[in-house]
């Protein structure tokens, strides 16, 4: 052997040893079916048969959840292989060495023959058809119909519990991980459940097979005794009998103890990996049963008429596997949680040296007052479900995810209020009554009922307060209560929307960059930084988002600012473009029963907005000079106008020239922040428009 040899021998990692050990392992069995093998090693090879039985049974008894024994089917194949094998062995050393006496098989079955009959085979066979009856009509045939239907019922149930799945990730209840591992238990339950409906059929044909064996054994004992040995019929039966059942019984015992423990797991789940992996693993994990195999195998090494030896180191086996296992498992938990802990101060005493914490900012949150808070407390669950809902809504509406939103209390809040947060600033904050409901009255007159009129929250409509008791009187007159927390949520909801722009983070717009496809990936590079910077892309996206357009068509905002980029500079231009481009998105959005409601400036105020642009010598508006008298007249007059129409509960837009609309808009939004103001020019062509009349 060469030098190189040698230094590459011992240099196996220890898994691949392993693999090769379990493989020979494997290997080894099958070569019983056709390799004689003495009298003691079958001895050894039945004792380990009875010890797997036990640790099996052991096993499926303390397991905590289904899949920690996801391996039973494989460990099943291999157990009921085992014991076929030495089925075959033993059956090869009784037909050719019975003569011999009742331990030619080896002393275990000789053990078993006089221990379990005691000395008459007529009570080894009635035990032995009494252990195949049980085995087979009770235990097997029972687990098998279980295995069966349950495998029937798990398959019908996935499909549901898929889409369980799928609405927690949706509503924020987990995460994409949490959702991954869900989805991972999934299918190893199925496929636990599938493999356990075949599994089931090892067990019934293992007892059909003890069966024939023992009969074969038998007879062809008793034929072969007479013929080949010269043994008279009744010693030849007496001998042959004894080995045959007393084989049977070391077979069947096993086989009804792993019967047993496959009853037991017919509900567990399935199981990923290689098989050896999961068997040694999943085996050794429970030291209680591996002590507990141990102290039942040096029980059977001490009864009378058994070897010793095969069992006592069996048993001292399992004993040192059942002390060596949990220490080594002690210290491995020990010096990870030795770690952890490490760690976790270095990170705590790198967060107390550090002024980050305290500087970092959240976007969005909603601070509850001490009462508001115990009210709401029941309702923690919903109340974050409703508020994932909404920022799937707003995501899908608008075209980007706006940021976590933080739940928190405050002391210095009122107890009876809430504040809404945007960057660390209150942009919102209100009173209510709790226990209350509120119902929204807008011009109608007030029901007749008790109430205390006040202003939604959200709108700043006429509203009034009413008890919980009066709600049905309340729908009857044509109003809708509505709870505190649906109260809060609205609110939310309102400020957020009024706020996008200011949520539209830089990290935001790029990350809804980076998901776009390569090819308008390199129209970006052609626009930035040639024409325009990240950030001045980004001001483009906030201009639109403060008016309530949606971005999420980005790869069609794009193409327009490529198209204007070269030409102009200010992000406002370049902003009443893309409303050009995008005006049948803006008008779909807007549309109400299939028509866009249009209230226009009129002659007057058109020719007024006109002469207060000042242009350049190139045509373009440099300034917007207005007389205030006139701004305040047409605040005047817009405000009676809209309220009326509004009234009427009418939806429309209020359209203005182009250049003139950023300017218009800029006055409305003052008096009414919802209305959407549009040019001319993003009235899509084909939309149904119902003339509303005009401000004039």
């Amino acid at each position: 052997m060469s030098v190189d040899t040698l230094k590459i021998a011992p240099s196996l990692p220890k898994n691949s040893r392993r693999d090769i050990g379990f493989a020979a392992g494997i290997v080894a069995m099958l070569a019983v079916l056709f390799v004689p093998i003495p009298a003691f090693v079958i001895d050894m090879g039945l004792v380990i048969s009875i010890a797997l039985s036990i640790l099996i049974l052991m096993v499926a008894l303390w397991i905590e959840k289904p899949l920690d024994f996801s391996a039973f089917p494989t460990v099943l194949l291999l157990a009921t292989m085992l014991r076929l094998s030495l089925n075959i062995a033993t059956t090869r050393v009784i037909l050719s060495h019975g003569d011999q006496g009742h331990n030619a098989a080896g002393y275990v079955i000789g053990g078993f023959s006089q221990f379990v009959m005691g000395g008459d085979f007529v009570i080894g066979i009635v035990v032995f058809i009494i252990l195949i009856t049980v085995n087979f009509l009770v235990i097997t045939k029972g687990a098998t119909r279980i295995a069966e239907v349950g495998a029937r019922f798990t398959l019908d149930a996935i499909p549901g519990k898929q889409m369980a799945i799928d609405a927690d990730l949706s509503a924020g209840l987990i995460d994409e991980k949490q959702a991954q591992t869900r989805r991972q238990e999934l299918e190893e339950e199925s496929s636990f459940f599938g493999s356990m409906d075949g599994a089931s059929k090892f067990v019934r044909g293992d007892a059909i097979a003890g069966l024939i064996i023992t009969a074969i054994n038998i007879f062809g004992g008793i034929i072969i005794g007479v013929t080949r040995h010269g043994m008279d019929a009744a010693h030849a039966a007496d001998v042959f009998v004894k080995l045959s059942v007393g084989d049977g019984l070391v077979t069947q015992i096993p086989a009804l103890i792993v019967s047993l423990a496959a009853g037991l797991l017919v509900s567990k789940g399935g199981t990923r990996g290689a098989a050896e992996k999961a068997i040694m693993t999943q085996l050794g994990h429970y030291p209680r049963a591996l002590m507990v195999a141990a102290a039942l195998l040096g029980l059977l090494a001490l009864l009378p008429g058994l070897p010793f030896l095969p069992f006592a180191i069996a048993s001292f086996g399992l004993a040192s596997l059942a002390y060596v296992i949990p220490r080594r498992r002690a210290e491995v938990v020990q010096r990870e949680e030795a770690e952890k802990k490490a760690v976790e101060e270095k990170a705590i005493e790198v967060e107390r040296q550090s002024v980050k914490e305290s500087l970092r900012i959240i976007e969005v949150e909603l601070v509850l007052g001490k009462q508001v808070s115990a009210h709401l407390n029941f309702a923690r669950d919903e109340l974050a479900n409703r508020v994932a809902k909404m920022r799937r809504r707003f995501a899908s509406r608008y075209g980007f995810v706006i940021p976590e939103i933080k739940l928190s209390d405050d002391l210095a809040v009122d107890p009876r209020s809430y504040s809404i947060k945007v960057h660390g600033t209150t942009v919102a904050s209100q009173q209510i009554r709790l226990g209350d409901l509120l119902i929204v009255l807008g011009e109608a007159p007030a029901p007749d009922i008790p109430h205390d009129l006040t202003k939604e929250p959200a709108f700043g409509l006429r509203a009034a307060w009413i008890s919980d008791t009066f709600a049905a009187a309340a729908r009857r007159a044509g109003f809708e209560p509505v709870d505190t927390l649906s109260i809060i949520l609205t609110h939310l909801s309102e400020v957020i929307r009024n706020n996008l722009a200011h949520l539209l983070s830089y990290k935001d717009m790029r990350l809804l960059l980076d998901r776009l496809e390569p090819e308008y990936k390199r129209l970006i590079d052609e626009i930035v930084p040639a024409h325009m910077s990240y950030s001045g892309l980004q001001a483009v996206l906030k201009l639109l988002l403060a008016e309530r357009v949606s971005v999420r068509n980005l790869t069609l905002i794009l193409e327009a600012i490529a198209e204007i980029a070269p030409h102009v500079r200010r992000s406002e231009r370049i902003v009443e473009h893309v409303r050009t481009r995008m005006a049948q998105q803006i008008c779909g959005d807007l549309l109400h029963n299939g028509q866009l409601g249009v209230l226009r400036l009129g002659n007057r105020w058109d020719l007024a907005f006109h002469q207060a642009l000042k242009r350049d010598a190139k045509g373009d508006v440099i300034e917007f000079d207005i007389d205030p008298r006139l701004v305040e007249q047409f605040a005047g007059e817009a405000t009676k106008v809209i309220r009326e129409k509004t009234d009427q509960g009418e939806n429309f837009v209020l359209v203005a020239s182009p250049d003139a609309r950023p300017y218009v808009r800029m006055m409305i939004e003052r008096i009414f922040v919802n209305l959407p103001v549009l040019s001319h020019l993003e009235i899509a062509r084909g939309v149904d428009i119902k003339a509303l009349g005009s401000i004039s």
